[in-house]
C-alpha cells in the first residue's frame, strides 16, 4: 500500500474519522456501529470501562484486527492497515497498555525493531543504531545506554521505553494506551510535556487513561464508548468528572475513593531498621483497621521495601515483628503462612496464571492449608471459590472461566480473592487499582475499606497521589530509599496539608 501523505488536509479537516465500526468475537459483540473523529494537533482522550471497546477500536486502526463493518480514513482518503508495521510506514503508532518486551534485545533493538539501521541492503549497522538510539533516549533524559538489554529494566522503565519507541516512528496519530500506569509523576511530567510538544507540530494523539485528572489536564476532546457502542464526544471545557464518569458507567459513583474511617486497632505488624537492595532504615508499624499509604517517585523504595518484606528479595539488615513476635521471612510462603499477603503491582506477571481458570488461580496458594492430603476435593474447592469470588463480586459467567477471559478490574478482584481466601493478617497492595476502570476502581477501593472494618492491617503503595490521599488512614513518604515524612489523614481533611506538600516531600524537601 503507499504511504498516504499526511501533509493532505482532510475535506472534513480529520486526520482520522472511523464510521459505523462493529466488531464481534464469536457471540461477543465487542464494537457495535461506533465513531471516532480525531483532529490533527489535538489530544483526543477515550473513556469507558474495560470492555467498552476501546483497544478493539485501536487494534482495528492499526490492523491487529479488521472490523467487520464500517470504514475508516486518514486524512480524508479509505485506510485498512494491514498490520502495524503498515500502520507505521502510514504514520500511526500505538503505545500499548499491556506491555510485551523482547527481554534479550538491548534497547536500541528494541525501539527500532522492524525499522533497523542496515548498511546497503542486508546487513545491520549496529553502531548507526545504537547511536540513533542514545540521541533518542538523551531527549528523553533516560539514564540507560542503549545497549542495555531490556531485562535490566524496571516495568516503568520498559514503559518509557515503549512511548520512546511511538514518538521516533514520526508519526502523525499516536494512541497511548494507558501510557502513565507504570510512570511516576516525574516522568508522568515528562510525558506531558513531549505531548504538549507533538501537538505544536501538528501530532494528533488519542489518550486511553482511567486517570481521570490527566484527561483534564492533557486533553482537548473526548469521546465516550459503554458496552461496544459509542455514546457521545464533548469538549473538556465546561464538562466535570462526574458527568464523565456517569457516560462511562451508565449510573452516578457518589465517589471514587468512598473511604470508611474504621477503628484503629492493637498493632499488627512492625519493622525496624530494615535495609536491603533500594532501601535503607526503614521504621514503621502498621495497625489493625487501618490503610497505610505508601507515597513515593518509582525507585523510590517502596515497592523494594514490600518486595523484601513479603520475601521476593533479601534483607541486609532489620526485624520484623507480628503481633509483637519477632519473625524472619526469607520466601514468600514464609509470608504467607505468618498471614502477610502481597498483590503484587504486575498482575499478569506475578498475580496470575492467566491461562488457569479463577478456580485454579484463587485456590492455588491456598491448598496445603485448605486440602491437606494428596487428593483434591474439587467439589468443596469450587465452593469455596465461588464463595469468595461473589464476596469481591468478580465478574465472569463461570468460575471455571481463564484469566485471559477478564477486564484488568476483574483480574485484579481475582488476585485480591485468593488473598482474601488465605485470612491474612497483613494484606499489602502494591498499585492496587493500576490499569482498571472507575468502575472497578471504586469497586477496589470499597474492599479495601471491609478488609480495615474486619481488622486487616492494609499497607498500599501507589503513584496516584489522589488515590493515596482519598483512602489512607496514614501516608508515609519514600524519597531515595528513605522516608522523608508522615501525614494523618485528619491533615489532608482539614487542608493542612496539600497534594503539592506531599510531592514536595517526594521529591527530598
Amino acid at each position: 500500500m503507499k504511504a498516504l501523505d499526511n501533509k493532505t488536509q482532510s475535506p472534513s479537516g480529520y486526520v482520522l474519522e472511523c464510521h459505523g465500526i462493529s466488531k464481534a468475537f464469536g457471540g461477543t459483540q465487542a464494537l457495535k456501529d461506533v465513531q471516532l473523529e480525531i483532529l490533527p494537533g489535538e489530544v483526543h482522550a477515550l473513556l469507558g470501562e474495560n470492555g467498552a471497546g476501546k483497544s478493539t477500536l485501536m487494534k482495528i486502526i492499526i490492523g491487529l484486527y479488521k472490523q467487520d463493518e464500517g470504514t475508516i480514513k486518514v486524512n480524508g482518503k479509505p485506510f485498512q492497515a494491514r498490520g502495524p508495521v503498515d500502520a507505521i510506514n502510514n504514520g500511526i503508532s500505538m503505545i500499548h497498555q499491556e506491555l510485551n518486551p523482547e527481554p534479550h534485545l538491548t534497547i536500541a533493538e528494541a525501539i527500532f525493531l522492524n525499522r533497523e539501521s542496515t548498511k546497503g541492503r542486508w546487513f545491520l549497522d549496529k553502531k548507526a543504531q545504537n547511536e540513533r538510539a542514545e540521541a533518542i533516549l538523551r531527549k528523553f533524559n533516560f539514564p540507560f545506554p542503549a545497549t542495555t538489554v531490556m531485562s535490566k529494566l524496571t516495568l516503568a522503565q520498559m514503559q518509557m521505553i515503549e512511548i520512546i519507541k511511538a514518538v521516533s516512528c514520526d508519526a502523525k496519530i499516536i494512541i497511548m494506551d494507558e501510557p502513565t500506569s507504570s510512570l511516576d509523576s516525574e516522568e508522568t511530567d515528562h510525558l506531558f510535556e513531549t505531548i504538549r510538544d507533538l501537538k505544536k507540530q501538528g501530532v494528533a494523539i488519542i489518550y486511553i487513561s482511567h486517570r481521570m485528572e490527566e484527561i483534564f489536564e492533557i486533553c482537548d476532546r473526548t469521546s465516550v464508548f459503554r458496552d461496544g457502542t459509542y455514546v457521545g464526544t464533548k469538549s473538556l471545557e465546561g464538562v466535570t468528572r462526574n458527568e464523565l464518569i456517569s457516560m462511562m458507567v451508565g449510573r452516578q459513583v457518589d465517589s471514587i475513593f468512598p473511604k470508611v474511617d474504621c477503628e484503629i486497632g492493637k498493632t499488627v505488624f512492625k519493622v525496624e531498621g530494615l535495609t536491603g537492595k533500594g532501601f535503607e532504615n526503614i521504621s514503621f508499624e502498621v495497625h489493625a483497621g487501618e490503610i497505610l499509604g505508601l507515597s513515593g517517585l518509582v525507585g523510590s523504595g517502596r515497592s523494594e521495601t514490600m518486595r523484601a518484606i513479603f520475601g521476593l528479595d533479601p534483607l541486609t539488615s532489620g526485624k520484623m515483628y507480628l503481633e509483637g513476635q519477632e519473625i524472619r521471612i526469607k520466601k514468600p510462603r514464609d509470608a504467607i503462612k505468618r498471614g502477610i499477603c502481597m498483590v503484587n503491582e504486575d498482575r499478569k506477571g506475578y498475580g496470575l496464571c492467566l491461562q488457569r481458570s479463577l478456580r485454579e488461580n484463587i485456590s492455588l496458594p491456598n491448598l496445603p492449608d485448605k486440602q491437606p492430603g494428596l487428593v483434591i476435593d474439587q467439589k468443596r474447592e469450587k465452593q469455596e471459590c465461588e464463595d469468595v469470588a461473589r464476596l469481591l463480586t468478580v465478574k465472569a459467567a463461570s468460575i471455571e472461566h481463564t484469566g485471559f477471559s477478564l477486564s484488568g478490574g476483574n483480574q485484579q478482584k481475582v488476585v485480591l480473592a485468593k488473598w482474601v481466601m488465605a485470612n491474612p493478617k497483613v494484606l499489602i497492595l502494591d498499585e492496587p487499582t493500576r490499569g482498571v476502570d472507575v468502575g472497578a476502581k471504586s469497586d477496589i477501593h470499597s474492599l479495601m475499606c471491609k478488609f480495615a472494618a474486619n481488622g486487616l492491617a492494609v499497607i498500599m503503595i501507589s503513584s496516584e497521589l489522589p488515590e493515596v490521599m482519598g483512602m489512607s488512614d496514614r501516608i508515609l513518604i519514600y524519597h531515595e530509599g528513605k522516608l522523608n515524612g508522615e501525614i494523618m489523614r485528619k491533615d489532608i481533611l482539614s487542608g493542612a496539608v496539600t497534594q503539592k506538600e506531599i510531592l514536595a516531600k517526594e521529591f527530598g524537601q
